[in-house]
């Protein structure tokens, strides 16, 4: 038997639990690479939310084992958008998916793309009833083809790595005495993480105006969550590194209404000055990796 180029693919998806997608992609995967371990990351990104999805796969990145990302969150499905294939880490990894954005932050988290194809070589997809299946018809047969060694030029038409569709994120700025972010991510505690970061509120003190929509309320810096007393909104640097907005055992985006996408104002009570930093959405640029060697599946 052919020794295995990847042995895990990780598996993202909008595609949810209460129909057989899921479960039709993961066979499709057995039936061609049964040796190959597959780690669903989630399938429970909002439907059609592509930035969402590239957010999610953009946290997991440096912690996934190398190998092949799957990541399908693809509301422009059957339509002239690209599938990709794209190589990161020199071949540590490869991410395979629509070109709409979902896959661009996690390219930019481990240090940007080696190779990058289209997925034009039908040999390596299955037959496809109709249009509106690619996660199934394309991407997973594309992602089994890669684990058993078939190599990226194989798969299709090679692409400048730098015409990838990008990821946007918005990026804080200073507007009357504020500090401007944005609810990135809510997680399933209700635990709303912004695009902030700690450095940019430093030396503004252990409690901080919040303002959500209309409503401002004070917020006291946190180290865990055990930390926020009865009746008090907690500002707490997340697993991530970035600030949220959090709530000791009740849900932030419930009470508070700190839902994704809301806008955030943040600033200092005692008037002491903080630093913004201006901009709108952009395309994104994110750090590299906190490892050495890049780990996305795709």
């Amino acid at each position: 038997m052919t020794a295995l180029r990847y042995s895990t693919i990780s598996f993202l998806s909008d595609y949810g639990r209460q129909d057989e997608f899921v479960g039709v992609v993961h066979s499709v995967l057995r039936s061609m690479v049964p040796d190959v371990g597959v780690i669903d990351i989630t399938h429970d990104v909002p439907r059609h939310d592509v930035r969402a999805g590239g957010l999610a796969l953009a946290r997991s990145a440096q912690y996934l084992c190398p190998g092949v990302v799957l990541a399908v969150v693809d509301p422009g499905v059957g339509t002239a958008r690209r599938g990709l294939a794209i190589e990161v880490g020199d071949g540590e990894s490869v991410l395979v998916g629509p070109d709409n954005g979902v896959l661009a932050p996690a390219v930019a988290m481990v240090g940007g793309a080696t190779r990058a194809v289209t997925l034009t070589n039908t040999d390596y997809h299955l037959p496809a009833p109709g249009p509106t299946f690619d996660g199934r018809d394309v991407f997973a047969p594309v992602a089994a083809a890669l684990c058993q060694g078939i190599d990226l030029a194989e798969l299709g038409e090679p692409i400048d790595a730098n015409s990838l569709t990008p990821g946007l994120l918005p990026v804080a700025r200073e507007e009357n005495g504020e500090l401007l972010g944005e609810v990135m991510w809510v997680d399933a505690f209700g635990n709303a993480q912004l695009n902030l970061d700690p450095d940019d509120i430093d030396g503004w003190g252990d409690v901080i105006r919040v303002r959500i929509g209309d409503e401002a309320r004070p917020a006291t810096r946190v180290h865990t969550f055990a930390d926020i007393g009865d009746g008090q909104v907690g500002l707490i640097v997340d697993s991530y590194g970035l600030l949220a907005i959090a709530l000791d055992r009740r849900s932030a985006a419930s009470e508070l209404g700190a839902r994704g996408g809301v806008e955030i104002g943040l600033s200092p009570i005692d008037g002491a000055d903080g630093q913004a930093s201006g901009g709108v959405d952009v395309a994104v640029s994110l750090s590299e990796p906190r490892r050495s060697t890049p780990g996305t599946d795709a």
